[in-house]
């Protein structure tokens, strides 16, 4: 994780060592920016873990920082147990993460694609603590402009894998950028004649602003209305800003490997759900659109804290100086994550930011 001060750098140790699986005792001590900073000291509560295995242990951990209000975290386990401590505000009234980015699918959203009560009430508190919300998607601004509607989300938002910067208050993309369709078509070809398993299902997102989702006729057995079914030349037809693609027999580790071999460093590649990969201009991931969005709000690394739960969140929460993997999230970004919160279909970014923002 990125730290852009002392009580970052703090806040980060207390919590890497609350998450800690080992009976060991940590202290982490980091120093204020300034000659004349005050100096405040958190001691974390130690957690004690007795099992009734004939070698059972007690474990404890001990987390102490030096820098302004930093109250460490305990929690036991091999991943970040959900629901560990996070650090308070450093002052009254001041949120200790002023930016909140979340994903939309998986994350935000619940399997019907929906917002609940308790997570609506959530950023609402977060919205009257003086704190932004930051939706960063893997969609496209046209197709997350409903979602972002019904839950009467305002400014800037990161779509398309951080390949656009809207602005949902104007209904105004910002930011786009677009794939070079020879290059796309190479990468997919190469990339198949690696696998060595016959075509890939292929689909594509055209050029904004009408962000047209176009599929093969093998894509999925899902078809919705406002997709259109093409032949696969048809697919390089116009201007286009990604590729999604899937084998309906490889392991999508194995389809995404080919896919980066393929593109040699000249295209991005990500996860972004299951049974899909997506092929992006060189550069995209949601940790760059986060950064612009966040260089135009005015907020830091250390100032955010991000949810996701696919491949493609790991660059949102690296970026973010506390990442937050929802329960239903996958194993790699289950194994950089700071936090590991419920699922998203029990408000697992409810049950983070209540705690966070409740004495806001």
């Amino acid at each position: 994780m990125h730290t852009a001060d002392a009580a970052a750098d703090a806040d980060a140790t207390a919590s890497r060592a609350a998450n800690t699986a080992t009976a060991t005792a940590t202290t982490a001590t980091a120093s204020a920016p300034t000659a004349t900073a005050s100096v405040a000291t958190a001691t974390a509560s130690a957690t004690t873990a007795t099992t009734s295995a004939p070698t059972a242990t007690t474990s404890v951990a001990t987390a102490t920082a030096s820098a302004p209000a930093a109250t460490a975290s305990v929690a036991t386990g091999g991943v970040a147990a959900p629901g560990p401590l996070l650090p308070r505000p450093r002052a009254a009234g001041r949120p200790r993460f002023p930016l909140v980015a979340t994903d939309l699918d998986g994350t935000l959203l619940r399997g019907d694609l929906t917002v609940s009560p308790r997570t609506r009430a959530a950023l609402a508190r977060v919205r009257a603590a003086g704190a932004r919300h930051l939706v960063v998607t893997g969609r496209p601004a046209a197709s997350c402009r409903e979602f972002l509607v019904a839950i009467g989300y305002r400014g800037l938002a990161v779509c398309g894998q951080g390949a656009q910067l809207y602005d949902a208050s104007a209904d105004r993309l910002l930011v786009s950028a677009s794939l070079d369709r020879e290059l796309a078509r190479s990468v997919v070809e190469r990339a198949e004649e690696a696998l060595g398993a016959g075509p890939l299902e292929l689909a594509v997102v055209t050029a904004a602003p009408e962000n047209r989702f176009l599929v093969t006729a093998r894509f999925t057995d899902r078809m919705r209305p406002e997709w259109g079914r093409v032949e696969r030349e048809e697919l390089w037809a116009a201007p286009i800003e990604k590729v999604l693609m899937r084998h309906r027999t490889v392991e999508d580790e194995l389809v995404a490997a080919a896919v980066e071999r393929a593109g040699a460093g000249e295209v991005a590649v990500t996860h972004s759900e299951k049974g899909m990969i997506e092929v992006l201009p060189a550069g995209t991931d949601k940790a760059a659109g986060l950064r612009l969005a966040a260089d135009r709000m005015g907020f830091t690394p250390a100032e955010t804290i991000a949810f996701g739960d696919m491949p493609n969140d790991i660059p949102l929460l690296g970026w973010a100086g506390y990442g937050v993997a929802m329960g239903n999230a996958h194993p790699d970004l289950l194994a950089v994550a700071d936090e590991v919160a419920p699922s998203h279909e029990e408000d697992g970014v409810a049950v983070v930011l209540d705690r966070l923002f409740t004495h806001v």
